[in-house]
């Protein structure tokens, strides 16, 4: 601005509330139209939105190494081409590590087994 020959005037207190709205104002309308973006996609997805499950809770296993895991399952999301519709959360607190296992929501117990087996263990 040094270059130029100008004259900034400013107006103190409440007489700058509509320059600064009106200075806002093409941010706000950039924001609603992202907004508006990302509902049309998750509509056009079809993704129900869940509230979250509440806090991880600890597995009841009195072997001292297994008391620092926890585990969630993520449900509700759309299936990849594997068929995979959820998502396995186990966490060890003892080793500070967390593992993301894409799951099946139809798992059976065993193959939920099977699973930690081969990518935990």
């Amino acid at each position: 601005l040094k270059d130029y020959d100008t004259n900034i005037q400013y107006h103190p207190g409440k007489a700058n509330v509509v320059a600064d709205v009106l200075s806002r104002k093409s941010g706000m309308i950039t924001g609603i139209k992202v907004e508006d973006e990302i509902i049309r996609d998750l509509e056009w997805l079809d993704i129900e939105l869940y509230r979250a499950s509440g806090l991880l809770q600890p597995l009841d296993i009195p072997v001292w190494k297994w008391d620092e895991i926890s585990m969630d399952f993520v449900n509700g999301l759309p299936q990849t081409q594997r068929r995979h519709d959820a998502i396995w959360v186990v966490v060890d607190r003892l080793t500070k590590s967390a593992h993301f296992l894409p799951i099946r929501k139809d798992y059976s117990v065993s193959r939920l087994a099977k699973t930690f087996q081969q990518e935990i263990v």
